[in-house]
């Protein structure tokens, strides 16, 4: 094995004693590690015997990371982050080190062994593309930073409580590369953590709103210094330009949902409205009972229509193009899911007023995750409230949905059209229109997303949590060169 001269200050960032003590074992036995330092908010009577503890209110502040760059005498910063005991070697060191050799990058980080519940599993990770700035980007236990890269990061203004390391990796990122080493070479003993499903909503709740808002002013932070940070759009959408059959129409892509589509389409036909609408059910070649029953209420309700396409291969987003084309499309084309239900009677009607008040070109909502007996269940509401008008477009790239139930300006979503694809369509969609248009906001529950053994949004694999998030990134790396070729194109404008 090549040996590097390169020194390294390793420092175990964590307010958990046991696990410091784990982790200071396993590095302290590590000849490739020049120095250790505990980082932690426990009183130094806690943690007795250790002579370089920097101790400090909240962890990853920033006063926390600025403190760790100057305690830092070698060449390498290694960060042992989060409540995880690790089991590291030294050819684990030397294969950062190697690759941070030959790859002059900013950020190593690795694939590695997940132990849990007397399992050890593989964990991959994913690459770190330009759009990867969600702030719960995952870089496992271990990170590598070159000294070099770290040095003017003390001239920063920001003055963080929750959002330090955020600032930092985003500041590493837009001076050096991020890389990602496929290989898994360290095992992490993680403590019982939340399912996936529920884990996604951590955003929203309510009693970590100051976080997210820190996270927002990272982000936005880095957007103005990338270039990709764009003014709020305040020309409103003319709704009189075109004639259309109703004012709404409610697009149902339903597959194989036998058990709740009719459950869906009578909280539709129940709705009272001041306006003409229908309902267009996309039925994507449903082997179960779902098309009988789609044909009988076509059949005995007029406002019902049953589309069946063409092709056998559309994804979701394909079903949606296929109801925002047809002849019968509304003015305005409202989302429901084959599994989901509006909260009550008025839900239609708030959407197209939302539209008319605020002259829009798409309308957010609100719900509440419910169970298949419509018993409400954790986190309840998700209302995103971390929505403003002023920066929502972009903490959109931060964020990983913008909630539902989803409305749509018609002529506009069929000139952009959904990807065809069944996860982040409406994410994609939403983030073009959050660069050209206005999007309204409705705060209070208006529908229900029920939870139950058929839907697919919880309890992910990490393969799978790894696939729907490596696409939001690369659509967010998208919407990014978009929005600096807008401000290319303004600031040429404005030196001619």
């Amino acid at each position: 094995m090549k040996q590097f001269s390169k020194t390294i200050s390793a420092f175990i960032i964590s307010n958990d004693e046991q696990i410091i003590h784990h982790n200071l074992e396993k590095l302290s036995s590590l000849e490739s590690i020049n120095e250790i330092h505990i980082v932690s908010s426990l009183p130094a009577d806690q943690l007795p015997g250790y002579e370089k503890i920097i101790t400090t209110e909240f962890i990853l502040s920033s006063e926390s990371i600025k403190k760790i760059i100057g305690a830092c005498t070698s060449d390498f910063l290694l960060l042992i982050l989060g409540n995880n005991k690790i089991d590291v070697n030294e050819k684990t060191i030397q294969r950062f080190l190697e690759t941070a050799d030959k790859k002059e990058a900013g950020i190593i980080y690795s694939d590695f062994y997940e132990k849990k519940d007397d399992q050890t599993l593989q964990h991959p990770l994913i690459d770190y593309q330009p759009g990867s700035i969600r702030d719960d980007f995952e870089f496992g236990s271990i990170i590598l930073f070159d000294n070099n890269f770290l040095s003017n990061f003390h001239l920063s203004e920001n003055n963080f409580r929750f959002a330090g390391f955020y600032d930092l990796r985003l500041y590493v990122s837009r001076n050096s590369s991020v890389v990602h080493i496929p290989e898994f070479l360290y095992t992490s003993e993680k403590p019982e953590s939340k399912e996936s499903g529920e884990k996604q909503f951590d955003y929203v709740d309510p009693k970590n709103r100051d976080l997210q808002i820190e996270m927002e002013l990272a982000a936005t932070d880095h957007l103005k210094k990338i270039e990709a940070h764009i003014q709020p759009i305040i020309h409103s959408v003319d709704f009189s330009g075109e004639t259309f059959s109703c004012e709404a129409s409610v697009i149902i892509p339903v597959k194989n949902r036998g058990k709740t589509i009719l459950d869906a389409i009578s909280s539709v036909l129940n709705q009272k409205a001041n306006f003409s609408f229908n309902i267009i059910v996309i039925d994507n070649h449903s082997t179960d009972s779902t098309t009988n029953i789609l044909k009988e209420i076509s059949q005995k309700e007029k406002q019902v229509i049953h589309i069946i396409p063409d092709s056998k291969n559309l994804e979701i987003g394909g079903c949606w193009n296929e109801g925002i084309v047809h002849s019968s499309c509304g003015r305005f084309a409202v989302q429901l899911d084959s599994d989901d239900l509006y909260s009550n009677e008025n839900t239609l009607q708030k959407i197209i007023d939302k539209f008319y008040e605020e002259k829009c070109a798409m309308v957010i909502g609100s719900y509440k995750l419910v169970n298949f007996n419509m018993e409400e269940i954790p986190p309840g509401v998700i209302d995103h409230k971390e929505w403003t008008d002023a920066n929502g477009h972009n903490n959109a790239l931060r964020i990983n949905g913008l909630g539902a139930p989803r409305a749509f300006y018609t002529p506009v979503i069929r000139k952009i059209k959904f990807p065809d694809i069944s996860y982040g369509e409406d994410y994609a969609v939403a983030l073009e229109i959050s660069r050209k248009y206005r999007i309204g906001r409705i705060y209070e529950p208006v529908y229900l997303c029920r939870r139950w053994e058929g839907n697919t949004d919880a309890g992910l694999t990490i393969e799978r949590q790894n696939e729907n998030n490596r696409f939001k990134d690369l659509l967010r790396t998208k919407e990014i060169v978009e929005r600096q070729k807008i401000n290319s194109l303004n600031n040429t404008k404005t030196s001619e």
